[in-house]
């Protein structure tokens, strides 16, 4: 683009002191300049395109991770929930076999042993209580803080869930689409773009400049204040060629930099290539895994329930000690907190594929809000 400048000067001169031979004169001027050619300034232009593409790339990769983070949040949230409704199930079912074993003690059925160690699990399961509401305020907290609203009451997941493997079911096509449309990725392709346009930039400064001048002004000068004159006006035209002969090794030393820069926008960028590849795989498994692991947990969860069952009977008709009692309580209780994680780990899963891939959008959580239906109370 053409830059335009104005100016206006007034000087006086009195050589030798003598007020006789004053001079004075003013003068003012508009100088409209284009640069023709010049190497530097286009690849600067370059540099900035290159930039902007970045920090766009950027916004986006913000955006996508700010819908992950909510996802994480808001499963982090039923997680602790889940856990603080099984902790203190086992908690009230730790209390009423302490119950139960002491009026068995008083009764003459049980050993004073067995009531000791009811009251041991009963306390720890107490303990483990504390635990788990401290951990979902903590979670409602880490919620609220990237929603700015309070987090009272979440909706569950429902029971069943769509268990299908991602789509495509080939984990390279994804790893393949991630590292053409991960934002994070692509933003450092535009910064090694721009490293090498900056190189370009101080190679240019090695080349001559070509621009055009055009001037006018008016002008004028007279001997003494009595002689004032309406002066001339002054009109000039030219072309200015200007070849950069020595800069005192500054050119060679903005190279050097630009070239070490580059050399590390790449080393970045492919650090950053193999981490996002990674990652595309680590949450492809992560599904696959996923999908066997909720079926496993389920499995464990009826057997333990069906074995705390026949542990209770099993412990009334005396062929089970307290101890199995306990531990069949507290094994059902891991199974239902594994369970639990392995639903949510799962979902989130799929979002997280979604985002190394650079696709997760509203749209997505909305998905999975339709999956969301029983109310927490």
């Amino acid at each position: 683009m053409p830059q335009a400048s104005a100016g206006v000067s007034f000087d006086r001169t009195q050589p030798g002191g003598d007020a006789s031979e004053r001079n004075s004169s003013r003068t003012a001027s508009v100088t409209l300049n284009q640069v023709l050619v010049d190497v530097a300034r286009l690849s600067q232009l370059h540099v900035a395109q290159s930039q902007a593409e970045a920090q766009d790339d950027l916004l986006r990769a913000a955006e996508q991770a700010l819908c992950a983070r909510v996802a994480r949040a808001y499963f982090d949230v039923l997680t602790a929930d889940d856990a603080v409704r099984q902790v203190e199930a086992n908690e009230d079912a730790y209390r009423q076999q302490v119950e139960q074993s002491d009026q068995r003690f008083r009764n003459g059925l049980t050993a004073q042993v067995d009531v000791e160690q009811a009251r041991a699990y009963h306390a720890a399961a107490r303990a483990a209580s504390i635990e788990a509401r401290q951990a979902r305020d903590e979670a409602r907290e880490a919620l609220s803080e990237i929603t700015g609203q309070p987090a009272p009451a979440l909706n569950r997941l429902q029971d069943e869930l769509p268990m299908a493997p991602p789509a495509p079911a080939d984990p390279q096509a994804w790893v393949d689409d991630a590292l053409l449309h991960n934002p994070s990725l692509s933003a450092q392709r535009h910064v090694v773009e721009a490293a090498g346009q900056d190189i370009a930039t101080a190679r240019a400064g090695h080349l001559p400049t070509l621009s055009a001048n055009l001037g006018v002004g008016r002008a004028a000068a007279w001997p003494t204040p009595a002689s004032n004159t309406d002066g001339r006006n002054v009109a000039s035209v030219g072309i200015v060629l200007n070849v950069p002969l020595f800069a005192g090794g500054a050119t060679q030393s903005r190279l050097r930099q630009a070239l070490h820069q580059q050399d590390a926008a790449r080393d970045d960028y492919e650090l950053r290539r193999r981490r996002v590849a990674r990652e595309t795989l680590e949450q492809y498994r992560s599904i696959a895994a996923g999908i066997g692991r909720i079926e496993a947990t389920r499995a464990a969860v009826e057997s333990a329930g069906r074995a705390l069952a026949s542990t209770r009977i099993g412990q009334e008709l005396g062929t089970q000690t307290m101890t199995d009692l306990l531990l069949a309580i507290q094994t059902q209780a891991s199974a239902q907190a594994a369970y639990s994680q392995a639903r949510h780990q799962f979902v989130l899963s799929r979002l997280l594929l979604l985002q190394a891939a650079g696709r997760i959008d509203e749209a997505d959580l909305a998905a999975v809000n339709t999956l969301l239906k029983q109310e927490i109370p």
